[in-house]
């Protein structure tokens, strides 16, 4: 299952475009179905081998498609389970883009994706393809994802779309279990040359568990890393539900020199609810695939009604009702903290953030805005 690690920016939309969180989310993502082929360890979705009978229909899918082409997001994520699993998934792919959508699309590494044709994935009007790499080994990473050749099916898959002139971008989620790689990871960035290097953090949902996060001194210490990689590696370098390595550029490089770095084009605190919509396979709205709470659904309700109007999404897009040390960070505005690892942690979507070692300055009164 792919979208966990998924945060796609179209280097065609930039973040500049965007006129706020309160009247539109920035990232829409459509789990347009939760089948799968495989049995990945972390799966938010606890994917299944078959479709769910209830999944929103064509004409279900062709009225949303409608209703966020009113909305406009500057980016759709088709995502699942695996998106392929639905047959129509290019004609929904076709019909969004005509609608004047951006699209990327989420796929799982696997023989149904291999056989699939690149260009016409391309054609069809999808701007970037995310694959997962979640161990740098074939060993590594066939245990993370539970099915024997996921890894060489990724790798091909990459080359691929290279050869389709397909933007692609790496997901890699961090574990407790995988952190002694990631040097390992680096490097095959390097070799495999993606668009985008898009960082996970785990979030212990789904399959993931508590146990599974990687200690916060150690991700801090990664994150510096990748902090020295921005603006310099031929990939740009992004995180996902790891709002704190915007804290971590903004210390290491400074707000003016992060300003224009390559990967950093999101708007300023972008997270669950805030600047961020899910739509399950069955309709069902929530700030994030993380933060599983039922805020309406669109067979019932406009999305952009639930996104502007739910009082979850309208708290979460407040920085002042964020709690613990988060609420008192001078850095809250830019980050934020990931709120459904407080919530997976604590119970509350507005603790703070369990994986961030950073202490405010205890006379913090005001946000930095400082631009990443």
């Amino acid at each position: 299952m792919n979208m966990p690690v998924l945060d796609l920016e179209a280097s065609k939309v930039p973040a500049m475009g965007y006129d706020g969180f309160d009247e539109r989310p920035f990232l829409v993502f459509w789990e347009i179905t939760r089948a799968c082929a495989l049995a990945c360890k972390h799966c938010r979705a606890e994917a299944q081998s078959h479709r769910h009978p209830d999944e929103l229909n064509r004409e279900e899918s062709s009225r949303l498609i409608r209703q966020l082409a009113e909305l406009k997001p500057p980016m759709l994520i088709l995502t699942g389970g695996d998106p392929l699993m639905r047959t129509d998934a290019l004609e929904l792919v076709r019909e969004a883009t005509d609608a004047g959508l951006h699209v990327s699309l989420s796929p799982s590494a696997t023989a149904r994706l291999i056989h699939a044709d690149f260009h016409e994935i391309k054609a069809a009007g999808v701007e970037r393809i995310s694959l997962s790499l979640d161990g740098a080994t074939r060993e590594t990473h066939d245990a993370f994802r539970g099915v024997a050749g996921t890894f060489d099916r990724t790798i091909a898959a990459v080359h691929r779309a290279h050869a389709a002139d397909l933007s692609v971008q790496i997901n890699t989620t961090l574990t407790r279990g995988n952190l002694r790689e990631y040097e390992a990871f680096k490097q095959l960035m390097f070799e495999l040359k993606p668009a985008m290097w898009s960082v996970f953090l785990l979030v212990p949902t789904g399959r993931a568990g508590i146990d599974d996060l990687p200690d916060p001194q150690d991700i801090e210490f990664i994150f510096r890393d990748m902090a020295s990689l921005v603006g310099k590696a031929p990939f740009a370098v992004k995180t996902t539900e790891g709002h704190h390595f915007r804290r971590v550029v903004i210390q290491s490089l400074g707000a003016t020199t992060g300003k224009h770095r390559p990967g950093m084009r999101s708007p300023l605190g972008i997270r669950d609810g805030r600047g961020v919509m899910f739509i399950s396979h069955t309709g069902v709205v929530s700030p994030s695939g993380f933060l599983p709470f039922d805020c309406g659904n669109v067979r019932e309700e406009h999305p952009a009604d639930i996104y502007r109007g739910h009082p979850l999404f309208v708290s979460l897009r407040d920085n002042d009702a964020l709690g613990g040390k988060c609420g008192r960070c001078e850095f809250r505005a830019v980050c934020g903290g990931s709120r459904a690892r407080a919530y997976g942690v604590s119970g509350d979507p507005f603790a703070e953030d369990p994986a961030c070692v950073y202490q405010p300055r205890a006379q913090a009164t005001a946000s930095c805005t400082a631009p990443v």
